[in-house]
């Protein structure tokens, strides 16, 4: 799959947006939304590994979703736990490798076991890789890479006239992951909520109005398809863009 200039996909993410409005709107309760998102989540990420996309990154729980309400937080993380443990067997089908990104070590014991065991059952998957990020934000990712790279200057291994973009870029948690080619944002939210804030500066971006419950495959597809007509010059001119497919 490629786009005007040649380029292809090799990356999508996608901010899974809109759960609770969702329910509100049709007076049921927010978790009710959440259950309708997972279904949601499953025949997107089924459809991306019929598609041949090779790496797939779903924002499923942010660093500050922490904040919401108690019995919200509690729920997602038994839909998590439960999603995992009823679909893993479908991920090694598919052959689709699991991998999480993440402040993983602040989930339910729970979580992280039906987690652990989902990576490993499927590292050996040559399919799509699929990537949770998980209490996961980009500003804490991008002062853990500085963290680590201040302690590899520390032991010696490592001095500070190297540090370059790409250097910098191998200390993310994302690591060695090509940076997304497309985020996907539904429910009409126009931001990006601290999602991949290094990877995403060249990314296309589609903002959808749609709730995410509501999003299908022929959403994804017409997402795809607007990102097919468009012209990713990273700071080139078109036609130099031409002149180099040539």
């Amino acid at each position: 799959m490629t786009n005007a200039t040649g380029a292809p996909l090799k990356h999508l993410a996608i901010v899974m947006d809109g759960n609770g409005r969702w329910a509100e709107k049709k007076n049921k309760n927010r978790l009710f939304g959440h259950v309708k998102g997972t279904k949601v989540a499953k025949q997107i990420i089924e459809e991306c590994s019929r598609l041949k996309i090779e790496n797939l990154t779903l924002y499923a729980f942010s660093t500050e979703n922490w904040h919401r309400p108690r019995v919200e937080v509690s729920f997602l993380m038994k839909l998590l736990t439960k999603y995992l443990h009823r679909e893993r067997e479908n991920l090694i089908k598919n052959n689709i490798r699991f991998e999480c990104i993440g402040q993983l070590d602040r989930l339910p014991g729970a979580a992280i076991v039906e987690i652990n065991k989902t990576v490993e059952l499927t590292k050996h998957n040559t399919g799509m890789k699929l990537f949770f990020a998980l209490s996961y934000g980009g500003r804490q990712e991008i002062v853990n890479a500085a963290k680590l790279f201040a302690k590899d200057v520390q032991l010696g291994m490592r001095r500070t006239e190297e540090l370059t973009e790409e250097l910098f870029s191998s200390y993310l948690s994302t690591y060695p992951t090509p940076d997304p080619d497309l985020v996907i944002r539904t429910s009409g939210e126009m931001r990006l909520s601290n999602f991949l804030p290094w990877q995403l500066v060249y990314s296309e971006i589609y903002f959808s109005q749609i709730l995410w419950p509501d999003f299908t495959v022929a959403d994804l597809h017409q997402a795809l398809h607007n990102y097919n007509h468009r012209e990713r010059r990273f700071g080139k001119t078109s036609s130099q863009i031409l002149q180099d497919r040539i």
